[in-house]
């Protein structure tokens, strides 16, 4: 109760110094905060970048394994530069066709500008000045 007291006795300009004081105090300490979790978060998301990267690498040697087992198995039935050109024709053509898809994509993203959004903030926009127009009449 004494300390209630003593804030009451004290004039109103020492005390919103100290709520400033305090504010300032607290919002430091929360920056910092946010940095530390942002940084430990950001290791987390470096190491699991490099897991997914060194599951890749790995993956493509499977891949090429698993391509040379399907040349070799086509070689029973022809010779073996046959069975690896039909192989890498197949894998071209695959290629093609996720190249021309991926294109097709990046077409329908761009331009890069939120249409919606935009196209809504300018209703806002319209909206609020018929607002204005109105309010002055």
């Amino acid at each position: 109760m004494a300390a209630q007291n003593g804030r009451h006795d004290r004039p109103v300009g020492e005390l919103l110094s100290e709520l400033a004081e305090q504010t300032s105090t607290l919002v430091r300490q929360e920056l910092a905060l946010a940095r530390a979790e942002l940084l430990e978060k950001g290791r987390h998301a470096g190491i699991g970048a490099g897991l997914i990267g060194g599951g890749g690498a790995l993956a493509l040697f499977a891949f090429g394994a698993l391509s040379a087992a399907v040349i070799l198995l086509l070689d029973r039935a022809m010779a073996a530069w046959l069975a690896a050109l039909l192989v890498a024709v197949v894998y071209g053509a695959v290629a093609a066709v996720l190249a021309l898809k991926g294109r097709t994509e990046i077409e329908e993203s761009t331009p890069p500008v939120p249409e919606q959004t935009v196209e809504t903030l300018k209703e806002d926009v319209a909206w609020a000045k018929t607002q204005a127009g109105s309010d002055s009449r």
